[in-house]
């Protein structure tokens, strides 16, 4: 997957430095790095799974990172959304995450975007994004991210937990859609307000949602596409679920 961004960002010595972990991995290297920091990523959502993704996307050196979210940083949100301190309880996630993510990397272009996208707005945040994370935390949001990634051709990271439950997916052009492995419904959400989350359960599906953002931008190693990551936190085991995209999906059988 090629960057949208044409011209290879240069190295200064210390980006040399910071990034010296990454560079020296031979899958990454100096020009993968500079892939990194040319990228662009759209986040959506600063919650308990957006915070361990955002914290490492920006770490990492996404040269070009919008996070959006339209609530306000609550007390108990403090118990699993690491972005967030318990002085900026009342402030909007954009400006709590904002402050912690240009502390950890102050070298990268972060934009907040202080409010939910609809689906005018995610299309034309997404046409200009190499990579989305859906960290949201309902159907309603991810349906809609799902069908202007799929509108945008954008890659899609996608990642939900509950409980001591976790998934994460990845979705491309040309292969299935969220909705081809979620049919689109009208049921009421399962929230973690409602029923709990473990709160390293939440960090364990961000890091991978940024794991595997990371491996979309670089172009190594194998993605979750047409596959569904599932933790099941109680017994520690992983499962994996294969599935493939449908010919009758109402949102990419058109596309």
């Amino acid at each position: 997957m090629k960057t949208r961004t044409a011209d290879p960002v240069s190295l200064s010595d210390e980006q040399l430095l910071r990034y010296s972990r990454h560079i020296l991995l031979p899958q990454i290297d100096i020009a993968g790095q500079q892939k990194l920091l040319a990228a662009r990523v759209l986040l959506i959502g600063l919650g308990g799974l957006g915070s361990p993704a955002a914290i490492y996307l920006a770490a990492s050196g996404i040269g070009h990172l919008t996070i959006a979210d339209g609530d306000k940083v609550d007390l108990t949100n403090l118990q699993r959304q690491i972005v967030h301190t318990t002085n900026a309880v009342g402030e909007t996630k954009t400006e709590s995450a904002l402050r912690t993510l240009r502390a950890i990397n102050p070298e990268i272009d972060i934009v907040a975007v202080p409010r939910w996208l609809d689906e005018n707005a995610l299309r034309e945040h997404i046409q200009n994004v190499d990579v989305v994370v859906d960290s949201s935390d309902n159907f309603a949001t991810r349906y809609a991210v799902n069908r202007a990634c799929v509108e945008t051709r954008v890659p899609l990271v996608s990642g939900a937990v509950i409980r001591f439950d976790g998934q994460i997916s990845v979705f491309v052009p040309g292969g299935p859609c969220y909705a081809c492995l979620f049919k689109e419904t009208n049921e009421a959400d399962e929230l973690c307000s409602q029923l709990g989350v473990l709160a390293p359960v939440a960090g364990i599906v961000g890091c991978i949602q940024a794991t595997e953002t990371l491996k979309l931008l670089l172009e190594i190693g194998e993605s979750l596409v047409g596959k569904l990551l599932i933790l099941d936190a109680r017994t520690m085991e992983w499962r994996t679920l294969k599935f493939k995209r449908d010919p009758a999906c109402p949102v990419c059988s058109t596309h």
